[in-house]
């Protein structure tokens, strides 16, 4: 479904070396298979999901999804990728405020035409312990409320490649283990391909595999001993 071959973003910052955001990175993630890509802030992990998601063009590499290299795909292909075929969970929490978190939660399926949007879209609301807050304003959500929102934006158009920047950043750790658990869930039920980029360690615990990455490139992933005790393990292994 993903595949990254050698892929590479540099940036330069006035005259000084370049930064290799993403320095060669080779990477494939196969239907229902739920990925995790763990490394600290600046470790280029946002810099490869924008890569994925056709918001920015590597230097040199190839970005295939389902076959399709999107780095070749023009402005008005790479909008009806992200809004078709992808689900993109990023990090800005950037939610219409005068809308109720019900029509937040639909608006892509709106601007693909579909039908019965908000009711397409309320179990997946349920799903995520929003039930409760579907005629709510974001001015009344918390933050963790709000990503979770975003999270139901983003796979409300059953996407079979789903992105998610940190998407647990804004939550406490019961809701975040609901929420990786039930991205995990979905992943192998819907078989979607999810890479999950992350600083918590938590997130290895749900994934099918992790990497880290490290100035830019993958490296062997050396779980941290704090999360491999029973009680943060799935089903305490």
């Amino acid at each position: 479904m993903l595949e990254l071959r050698e892929v590479v973003k540099h940036y330069r910052v006035g005259d000084g070396e370049p930064v290799r955001a993403v320095d060669g990175v080779s990477l494939s993630i196969e239907r229902g298979e739920l990925v995790a890509l763990y490394g600290p802030s600046g470790s280029g992990k946002s810099t490869l999901l924008m890569l994925i998601a056709a918001l920015l063009r590597p230097d040199s590499g190839a970005v295939l999804v389902n076959g399709c290299e999107v780095s070749a795909l023009s402005e008005d292909e790479g909008a009806r990728y992200r809004l078709r075929e992808l689900g993109y969970v990023d990090q800005s929490l950037d939610l219409l405020p005068g809308a109720r978190v019900i029509e937040n939660a639909a608006v892509k399926l709106w601007l693909t035409d579909a039908r019965n949007a908000e009711q397409r879209v309320k179990p997946l609301l349920h799903r995520l312990g929003l039930g409760e807050r579907l005629r709510h304003r974001p001015h009344e959500l918390s933050m963790g409320e709000r990503q979770r929102v975003m999270i139901a934006r983003a796979l409300s158009t059953d996407p079979k490649l789903v992105l998610a920047d940190e998407p647990t950043g804004n939550l406490d750790t019961r809701r975040g283990r609901e929420v990786l658990a039930l991205l995990r869930e979905l992943c192998h039920e819907r078989l979607m391909a999810v890479l999950l980029v992350t600083h918590d360690p938590q997130a290895a615990a749900f994934a099918d595999r992790t990497h880290t990455l490290c100035d830019g490139r993958l490296v062997k992933y050396e779980p941290d001993e704090l999360f491999m005790t029973p009680a943060l393990r799935v089903g305490g292994e």
